[in-house]
């Protein structure tokens, strides 16, 4: 039985989805946290967060990595740590710091931060030759008006460390980019009280479908272990509205989708590592959105184990461990797996949330939640704004995700502030 520290955590799926995985392993672990309101807040209605029923819960200063490192050192010699996690970008490059200075299974730090940070990325790639959107790098208000006008409009406006969506915005004109970045500017410190970094990306808007990659690399060899499609809209056009698994593309359309995901991460220089490469499908080809370093969220994982029998949490956590995970796909006799998430139609507090009646009842869902009474809303400018999701399988072919946008499509939201239902369809920008 291995012991796995785990160092801070997303509070949504992942926060479950990874003490579960090293549960069901055979193994134990300690959580480490800075803050540990922030998970008793996030604590399921009338029960425990997963990851308070560690074995061991551990306070420290996780944003002062030097204390960190030296605290590490001390609760290792004590508690005897096979491995290091977490599920939180904002703590990735940490993570890896505390594994390598520890003497314990991990990426290469600095390949975790050239992956997770989008700036560093995108000169890696760029350097590889690998396809993506023309970019540019600036800090402050005249770099980054003079870049865009150098770019060229429309183009899209990105935080470089922040995640979920956070501060995407595409913008057509200088005016639409001045809001943009006076928005960003005003968010200088992360949910996780930890400074961000002042650059601005630019990029070139890509047109076409999404998909996202999932791989495992072990000892410089990637698999990929499937394709993800997605679907974008909310008030931002770059909120994540679904996914489906597996993408339904053609064979040449899927090989290259892969071959172009292992060249970013080739050019990251990721090893020993889950990753999460997202690329839009132009009608040039290929070309990469992001890399991440770790599995993917909002429950794909939950779609590629329910299809494949692959359990990309628990590799994550054999990684970590030192160990070859395999990834041989079994028949689970599903064919395909989606999920469809609710969004706000506006900001507000939620009366209810109607129109789910039979998601409990159609035997093709395998999970579903809505936010409870009294919720407030935000407007649908990132992953942080859900409502809800409903997840179905498909044992027949590739109808998962038809079933799931027609489900969620259901729901209607009420505020307190009004006696009818809001909106016509809680979910906005479906499949754009």
């Amino acid at each position: 039985m291995a012991h796995v520290l785990l160092v801070e955590s997303w509070v949504g799926a992942m926060s479950h989805l990874l003490p579960r995985a090293v549960l069901e392993a055979g193994h134990r672990f300690s959580f480490l946290t800075r803050d540990l309101h922030h998970y008793l807040r996030g604590a399921p209605p009338g029960g425990t967060h997963p990851l308070l029923a560690a074995q061991n819960v551990l306070t420290v200063d996780t944003n002062d990595v030097p204390t960190l490192l030296q605290q590490a050192v001390r609760l290792h010699a004590a508690l005897r740590f096979d491995g290091v996690l977490t599920s939180c970008d904002y703590y990735l490059d940490t993570v890896a710091q505390v594994a390598a200075h520890l003497g314990l299974p991990g990426a290469d730090p600095a390949a975790v931060r050239r992956a997770y940070r989008k700036d560093l990325a995108r000169a890696a790639m760029a350097r590889a030759g690998v396809p993506q959107p023309r970019f540019a790098l600036a800090d402050g208000w005249a770099a980054t008006a003079q870049a865009a006008r150098e770019l060229g409009y429309p183009l899209v406006l990105k935080p470089v460390d922040l995640c979920a969506g956070m501060y995407v915005r595409q913008v057509a004109d200088p005016t639409e980019l001045r809001a943009a970045f006076d928005a960003l500017a005003a968010f200088p410190v992360n949910a996780r009280r930890q400074p961000r970094v002042p650059v601005v990306l630019l990029e070139e808007l890509l047109t076409g479908p999404e998909v996202s990659v999932e791989t495992v690399t072990v000892d410089g060899v990637t698999t990929v272990v499937g394709i993800t499609d997605k679907s974008l809209g909310g008030a931002s056009g770059f909120v994540e509205t679904g996914h489906m698994f597996p993408a339904v593309l053609d064979p040449a359309t899927r090989e290259r989708v892969g071959e172009v995901a292992v060249a970013a991460l080739e050019a990251v220089g990721l090893d020993r590592a889950v990753g999460h490469t997202e690329l839009r499908l132009t009608p040039t080809g290929p070309r990469v959105v992001e890399v991440n370093p770790r599995p993917a969220g909002n429950q794909i994982t939950e779609l590629v184990r329910r299809v494949t029998g692959v359990d990309l949490p628990m590799v994550y956590a054999q990684l970590a461990l030192g160990e070859h995970p395999d990834l041989t796909p079994a028949d689970t006799g599903v064919r395909s797996a989606a999920i469809a998430f609710v969004l706000p139609p506006r900001p507000g507090v939620v009366a209810r949330i109607d129109g789910t009646g039979t998601w409990s009842t159609d035997p093709r869902v395998v999970d579903w939640s809505v936010k409870p009474d009294g919720h407030r809303a935000g407007d649908a400018s990132s992953n942080n704004d859900y409502l809800g999701h409903v997840m179905v399988v498909d044992t027949a072919g590739a109808g998962a995700r038809t079933v799931a946008d027609r489900l969620a499509g259901q729901a209607r939201v009420s505020y307190l502030d009004e006696s009818v239902p809001a909106g016509t369809d809680a979910r906005v920008g479906v499949g754009a």
